[in-house]
């Protein structure tokens, strides 16, 4: 049997388990492990689940990711966010559609203290949307605008999935989080953009708060909350500052993130010991999932190292079907969209970075750039029907007023949006790039 033969049997075995409900990690895990002992024995098979365990236990930057997941648990389990959008809800009121751009504004610095679009979209579907109804906002423009901003949770550092994608493609992570910020940035930008130019020309779909609720807030009142909001930007300065500047490893950095979360949460009275053990009960379960995929990963990765089934597919789509380097970049996205429409980001990577990383590397491309155009890509697929993730993660949040049909309805602007930023990308990767360039350049 071929070696290219053997490679399509292991990614349609793997896909037929995870259509059978298998978790992630088992399907990939066990499809590694059955193919190496079939193909080299005791003498080698053994050794690849083995090896990328070691591999895995020796990666010092995956510290970060418990120090971030905990970081974000702590500033949701503590109610921090409830102030934070208090904040945008008295300080954007007065504009049209202001509550919708201040959302955006919430989930972009809910991203900040996060790195994973599930706690944003928790966070927006709970807070954000009843006090948006309540208001008079179009239910539809308002559910679209927090499933797009919740999805700035894996692209806006310190994301965990770029952790993941750091990993997998053997990049540095702190050249990832850099080169997601001016693409987020910019994508939030978009959004607000859209928001305020709809909410001008039709401003029934986000109307003005009341002149007499806004005047009924004293101004010692605003200046509370405002500090409230502040409060996220700073403990994001005090762990990217000293980093940026090289003061700081990223460990150290992540350490220091968490710890002020904690402090934060303690000086304002709120760490109480159910708000503990839930955010290190959380932070446990999710960097245990995150260890047991990566691990999975890495062996079927090896396998298809020593196969050699990446250069038999750069070959097949470069020499044999005479296809260009953007071409074949262009098809990636798609597949990854097509996925997205039943698969997560995390199973989404591990299932296709063997393939995918390596090939993009032997294109010519920059493997830093390609992991935000894959972000991007990722999040473009959350939301895509029918079975979009964050789809239905909306449709369990969402009140009774809601329907499925809305919530399809509602992200077919924000979808065109987000094609046009991931363009952008595209044809200008120093949008990406300057950033890490400008910082590691020095």
């Amino acid at each position: 049997m071929s070696y290219e033969l053997i490679a399509t049997l292991m990614f349609s075995t793997m896909m037929l388990m995870l259509l059978t409900g298998q978790r992630v990690f088992g399907a990939i895990g066990f499809v590694a492990v059955v193919a190496a002992l079939l193909l080299w024995g005791d003498q080698g098979g053994f050794d690849i689940g083995f090896s990328a365990a070691m591999k895995l236990m020796k990666w010092y930057p995956l510290l970060t990711l418990p120090m971030f997941i905990f970081m974000g648990y702590v500033l949701s389990e503590s109610k921090i966010a409830d102030d934070l959008y208090k904040m945008f809800h008295v300080w954007m009121g007065g504009l049209r559609g202001g509550l919708a751009i201040g959302t955006i504004g919430l989930m972009v610095l809910i991203s900040a203290m996060n790195g994973l679009s599930v706690a944003g979209m928790a966070i927006g579907a709970t807070i954000a949307l009843p006090e948006l109804l309540k208001r008079g906002y179009d239910k539809r423009m308002v559910t679209g605008v927090i499933q797009a901003g919740s999805s700035l949770g894996i692209l806006v550092p310190p994301s965990v999935v770029l952790v993941l994608y750091a990993m997998i493609a053997r990049q540095p992570v702190g050249q990832l989080w850099l080169a997601g910020v001016v693409p987020g940035l910019m994508m939030a930008g978009l959004f607000i953009a859209y928001i305020a130019i709809r909410c001008r020309f039709n401003p029934v779909l986000g109307p003005v708060l009341d002149a007499e609720e806004r005047a009924a807030i004293p101004r010692s009142e605003k200046l509370r909350l405002l500090g409230a909001g502040i409060l996220p930007l700073v403990i994001f300065a005090v762990m990217m500052v000293p980093f940026v500047r090289g003061w700081t490893s990223l460990v150290e950095s992540s350490a220091i993130g968490a710890i002020a979360a904690f402090l934060a949460a303690v000086l304002k009275g709120r760490m109480t010991r159910q708000v503990f053990e839930n955010s290190v009960r959380n932070t446990l379960g999710i960097t245990c999932m995150f260890m047991w995929i990566i691990l999975a990963a890495l062996a079927f990765g090896a396998v298809f190292d020593g196969l050699g089934a990446v250069k038999a597919i750069e070959n097949l789509f470069t020499e044999k079907l005479g296809l260009s380097p953007w071409v074949i970049l262009i098809l990636m996205q798609l597949s990854f969209i097509l996925m997205g429409t039943f698969l997560d980001d995390t199973a989404m990577l591990v299932i296709v970075a063997p393939l995918y990383v390596p090939l993009v590397g032997a294109l010519g491309f920059d493997l830093v750039w390609y992991g935000i155009l894959y972000t991007i890509t990722c999040q473009i697929a959350y939301m895509t029907p029918p079975f979009g993730y964050n789809l239905f993660l909306m449709r369990a949040m969402a009140p009774p007023e809601i329907s499925l049909r809305d919530i399809y309805a509602s992200i077919t602007p924000f979808v065109l949006v987000m094609a046009g930023a991931l363009a952008l990308v595209m044809i200008f990767p120093q949008l990406a790039l300057w950033l890490p360039d400008l910082v590691y350049g020095k």
